[in-house]
């Protein structure tokens, strides 16, 4: 069995896609991004604490942990949480890239995993008009950057370039399902 460190229900529902027994529990840390700390090193830090913090209440299980952080050049664009928020950050988005960081780390008995998947979104040029229809259409506030891609988000795109297309939505399952084959989680 899988122990996700993370009360994403995205997550949840994405991990469900490869049909293994896993169970949620929340982690509960401080995500306060550190001074000095690049997005990068953020989302790799959460993801790491935060599989080691749930790993502490269920030792000899595998824990995995993932964050991702929404850069526009150095800023990280984190979730919004509020509509006035959204339409701001999707107005800095606008006609430029977007790079999303998906940090994961897996942690078990003896050992412990790391990747990071980078995946670049291209925005078109948006509309006040185009934005808030956009807000009123979809449920995008707890998504980082305002961007749900597996929802009407697409729509605000030119172009997406990732290795991993899930990984965009908050969990790279091609590297994830490797790692399972790896240690006998999943079988081929």
């Amino acid at each position: 069995m899988l122990i996700l460190a993370s009360g994403s229900r995205y997550r949840r529902e994405m991990i469900g896609r490869l049909q293994i027994p896993v169970v949620a529990d929340s982690p509960d840390i401080d995500e306060t991004r550190r001074p000095q700390e690049s997005p990068l090193a953020l989302s790799v830090r959460l993801a790491r604490e935060k599989a080691e913090h749930v790993a502490r209440r269920h030792p000899g299980q595998w824990v995995l942990g993932s964050d991702q952080v929404a850069m526009l050049g150095d800023e990280a664009l984190g979730k919004p949480g509020t509509t006035e928020r959204a339409r701001a950050q999707l107005r800095q988005c606008s006609g430029h890239v977007v790079e999303f960081q998906t940090a994961m780390c897996l942690v078990g008995p003896g050992d412990s995993l790391e990747h990071l998947d980078t995946t670049r979104v291209r925005f078109r040029r948006l509309t006040p008009a185009s934005i808030d229809n956009y807000l009123a259409r979809e449920s995008a506030l707890d998504c980082a950057g305002s961007f749900k891609s597996e929802g009407l988000g697409i729509s605000l795109t030119e172009s997406v370039e990732s290795e991993d297309p899930t990984a965009l939505i908050g969990l790279p399952l091609i590297a994830l399902a490797r790692w399972l084959r790896q240690i006998g989680l999943m079988i081929d």
